[in-house]
Order: structure tokens, then C-alpha cells, then sequence
């Protein structure tokens, strides 16, 4: 049975992807801790990450870095956050999320319904921000 996230993946059900490799994609989530908050999971369906082949996991790492570091020059935050959790969905996934202070890392302040405009314009935001890092190959057209 596929999962949520690999419904997404391929197709199935939109996702505002903002990267895309062979290994991995990135895309916002629809229960934002804050705009810009990207979900970085591997196309490889797996639960748990102490599962996870360790190539990959310190793939998933890196690619989380990249967003972060995107997410810090596109929303002028301090720090980027960064969570696996892995409760929600049983698919690997890292959060990553602008972040200014520990209250931003409460996930009981999730907004659960976001303005669709406003992921798409926080989407581009970050796909604008890694194509400036030199990251455009890995970035896709909205």
C-alpha cells in the first residue's frame, strides 16, 4: 500500500515541491509550524528513520541543510528547525522550518488551514532561494 507521501510523489495528490533528485524530494507541508515549512523525504518508502540505509539518511541530511539554509535567506530567520517525527505519516520525512525562536518549534501551533496562496508564494520563495545557492538543477518549475 503506497503511503501518503509516495501518493505525492508520484503524482497522485498535489505537493508544492520545491526539490526533486533521485533519491529524495522536498515539499511544503499543509500544517505549516511557520511559512516555509518543507518536508524533505526519501522516494524509498520507509517508516522509521533508524531503518533507513545510512547513505540515505545522511542524504536526506544534507538535502535538509540545503532547504534550511534556503529557508533562513528567503524568510529572514535566525535559524532553521528541524524535526523527524514520523508520527503523522509512516514515511520518513524531515521537517524543516524558519525558526526565530523555541516557540517555534511547538507543533501544537500548527496552522491546519493554511491559505493556498500563501504556500504557493512561500514555495517560490525557497525555489528562488536555492536556484541562487546554485541548487537549480535540483529545483522544479512550480
Amino acid at each position: 500500500m503506497s503511503t501518503l507521501f509516495t501518493k505525492i510523489i508520484n503524482g497522485d495528490i498535489p505537493g508544492r515541491f520545491v526539490w526533486k533528485d533521485p533519491e529524495v524530494v522536498a515539499f511544503l507541508t499543509i500544517g505549516p509550524l511557520a511559512d516555509g515549512h518543507t518536508l524533505v523525504v526519501p522516494r524509498q518508502e520507509v517508516d522509521r528513520w533508524t531503518d533507513v540505509e545510512p547513505a540515505l539518511l545522511t542524504k536526506l541530511m544534507l538535502v535538509a541543510q540545503t532547504i534550511g539554509a534556503a529557508q533562513v535567506e528567503a524568510f529572514g530567520s535566525a535559524r532553521a528547525g528541524l524535526s523527524v517525527v514520523g508520527f503523522e505519516v509512516e514515511h520518513l520525512h524531515v521537517h524543516v522550518w524558519p525558526a526565530n525562536s523555541m516557540a517555534d518549534f511547538d507543533f501544537g501551533t500548527v496552522d491546519h488551514h493554511p491559505d493556498p496562496a500563501v504556500l504557493d508564494a512561500n514555495a517560490e520563495k525557497i525555489r528562488v532561494a536555492l536556484r541562487a545557492a546554485g541548487q537549480g538543477e535540483h529545483v522544479p518549475e512550480a
